[in-house]
């Protein structure tokens, strides 16, 4: 016994730990890696329950020294793994790295998260005006970035492993169809008071239901007028990084052939017409020809627009306060393929045509107003 040692309070200390001249304690162990690690604590008793929580875990096969990463080296190795993501969804995705990054949770050990602190983090993220879908997508990043830190048996249990919707308010602005008044409305007031810039670009939107980087991305090739149809084949974007570059439709179904109606091969038909001759066509990743270009005589891209319809939208608010709620691309979209789904166009033409992967997307996308419902239950009674 004479050989065992002691702490201040005459308590024998078990291997690997020891007490230090300021009165705290400190445990030395080797991982499954054979390097050596050293945790504190105030109290034996505080610094016992630790060394449990650690025999546990290298029973267990859990490496202690990957738990020592920081949340942000783990999602910049996760990221580093993710190389068949689409140049959107990594554009999407920088932005919330980015935060992860600057952000002090950031710095702290993944072994360190807990549950609740990745709740409150989240709960921070939203106090300090984030919306509910933006940190959706901080999450979508970074909960499997820890679930790979699982597999990796770096940690125990994965801490972002709840629903974001149980956690914090719907916040997000809901995206609506436009009426049939409210379309003719729009288009009117664009006609009106847009200069003529962007209108033919407005009409195609509503009346094909594209996404804004696939009507950038086609060429003057892509539309056949005489058979009524465009094709899409490309989208055209662009991030800080890269001005400009050509990247595949967001879905495999996004290649397609889109019929046009009376309204859209008109809008194509001047777009086609008005079109700059420039001296020297971009040609960007082996495409030129793109049929919309700026005053600059470039290809247009997404911001291009969707910085238009913001301006044209305070203009309206300004002489005609709210009576249109806000209008974006997207929401031309939503428009098209409600339009289409009154119409009574078959579902699976309808998915087709907007190029979704998969019907319940369709379903959202599809917006039923007042009207119409009303006509419909009278018609079905009548018959």
């Amino acid at each position: 016994m004479a050989g065992k040692r002691k702490d201040s309070k005459g308590r024998v200390l078990r291997k690997g730990e020891s007490q230090r001249k300021n009165g705290t304690y400190d445990y030395r162990f080797t991982d499954k890696n054979k390097k050596t690690h050293s945790i504190y604590a105030k109290t034996l008793n505080e610094l016992r329950v630790k060394e449990k929580e650690i025999e546990r875990d290298l029973s267990d096969g859990i490496d202690y020294s990957a738990g020592e990463q920081t949340v942000t080296e783990l999602v910049d190795r996760y990221m580093s793994l993710k190389c068949k993501l689409r140049n959107n969804s990594l554009r999407a995705y920088s932005s919330s790295i980015n935060r992860i990054h600057e952000d002090a949770f950031g710095k702290r050990r993944i072994k360190d998260i807990k549950k609740s602190d990745a709740q409150a983090w989240f709960i921070q993220l939203h106090d300090n005006g984030l919306k509910r879908n933006t940190i959706g997508i901080i999450k979508t990043v970074i909960q499997p970035a820890f679930e790979m830190a699982v597999d990796d048996d770096a940690i125990r249990k994965n801490p972002f492993r709840f629903n974001l919707s149980e956690l914090l308010p719907d916040d997000e602005q809901k995206r609506v169809a436009l009426s049939k008044a409210q379309q003719e409305r729009y288009l009117h007031f664009v006609a009106e008071h847009g200069s003529g810039k962007y209108y033919d670009d407005i009409v195609i939107l509503l009346e094909t239901g594209l996404r804004v980087s696939e009507l950038y991305g086609i060429t003057v090739s892509d539309v056949d007028l005489i058979k009524r149809r465009v094709k899409i084949q490309r989208q055209l974007c662009r991030t800080a990084e890269r001005p400009y570059f050509v990247c595949p439709p967001k879905t495999e179904n996004g290649i397609r052939s889109i019929p046009l109606s009376d309204a859209a091969c008109k809008a194509f038909m001047h777009a086609i017409a008005n079109r700059p001759k420039p001296k020297v066509e971009m040609v960007i990743d082996g495409y030129g020809r793109f049929l919309f270009l700026d005053s600059y005589e470039r290809p247009k891209v997404a911001m291009n627009l969707e910085n238009y319809m913001r301006g044209m939208m305070k203009k309206y608010r300004k002489l005609y306060g709210d009576s249109l709620p806000t209008v974006s691309p997207h929401v031309l979209r939503h428009t098209f393929c409600t339009n289409l789904q009154e119409a009574g166009l078959d579902f699976r033409c309808v998915q087709a045509i907007m190029g979704h992967s998969e019907p319940n997307v369709t379903m959202r996308y599809t917006h039923l107003d007042d009207e119409y419902i009303d006509r419909s239950f009278r018609a079905a009674l009548a018959q």
